[in-house]
């Protein structure tokens, strides 16, 4: 059985500092939130609270996988915490749709009964919560593109701006023309928001901790490609999965042509690694090699 390691790296240094920043902004925008929607009187105020006191429970989760995702692998941990960030990604995602369904029973009963609302303090809260959630959307939005992880907690943060742009928008129909009920719905329409995002990103993290094939990977194309390899009869008993964001691991059987050396399947290896690592970005390859062994040869084989 033979393996090889091809991980590329991007630079994460800021990574926790960053969203230390962050958690200290969403601290801060929560304690203002709930004592202004209790003494204003808004739910959609106060649902903002909740869901900003969502992002500071998510933001340190994130935290924390992150800072595990890179301790080292012990023999106790083979692969160390890599899988830290996904796990954090999948449990920020169920509180995002926790959160949204408690908004949505709220905003229905408030609905049939509207209540006056003390409409200033709602657009100066939320106007503090536009430009501390912006700036952690800013500090964040580099790292989110590639990095499950950091894209979850992005997303708590990116939601919460686009509440409280709404909240503001309530708050200045409030004052003006009195719609009280603009309240209830914004609630209504800030949870709806939360459940699409929310969905999206716990189908990803669920998918990538069943090791399910990636979408973006073709298991035919990977067989097909390896197949025409020199020595090569088929790949079969093929497994892909992500181990981490920027880990992508093949585990497979070889079955060869001729009973080859060991020296000469290492250079079949390299091939092999080198070919996967560019057409499928896959950067952790395992072969068993195999000649006239008698088992099943078909691409996949359930273990």
């Amino acid at each position: 059985m033979n393996h090889h390691h091809n991980h590329s790296h991007s630079p994460k240094d800021l990574k926790g500092q960053k969203l230390l920043i962050s958690i200290l902004l969403n601290i801060v925008i929560t304690i203002a939130q709930v004592i202004g929607g209790l003494v204003s009187g808004s739910l959609s105020l106060l649902s903002d609270a909740l869901h900003n006191f969502s992002d500071v429970v998510s933001l340190i989760v994130s935290y924390v996988a992150a800072r595990l995702s890179k301790q080292k692998a012990s023999i106790n941990r083979t692969f160390g915490y890599k899988r830290a960030e996904i796990l954090a990604a999948f449990i920020n995602a169920s509180t995002l749709i926790i959160v949204a369904i408690i908004l949505i029973f709220e905003a229905v009963k408030r609905f049939n009964n509207p209540q006056e609302i003390e409409s200033g303090l709602v657009i100066w809260l939320a106007i503090i919560a536009i430009i501390g959630n912006g700036l952690s959307v800013l500090l964040l939005r580099k790292d989110s593109k590639n990095n499950i992880n950091m894209r979850s907690a992005y997303l708590h943060l990116l939601t919460d701006m686009l509440a409280s742009v709404a909240v503001l928008v309530g708050g200045l129909l409030m004052k003006f023309y009195q719609l009280f009920w603009v309240d209830s719905l914004l609630t209504l329409l800030i949870a709806l928001y939360l459940i699409w995002v929310g969905y999206d990103l716990l189908k990803t993290s669920t998918k990538m901790l069943m090791l399910f094939t990636p979408d973006t990977i073709n298991i035919k194309d990977v067989v097909r490609t390896v197949n025409k390899l020199p020595k090569v009869s088929k790949l079969h008993h093929v497994h892909i999965w992500n181990l981490s964001d920027d880990e992508l691991h093949l585990e497979a059987h070889l079955d060869l042509t001729e009973d080859i050396s060991t020296t000469a399947f290492n250079d079949l290896l390299l091939d092999i690694e080198t070919v996967l690592h560019d057409e499928f970005n896959i950067n952790h390859v395992t072969i068993q090699p195999e000649f006239n062994k008698e088992d099943p040869k078909e691409v996949i084989v359930q273990d």
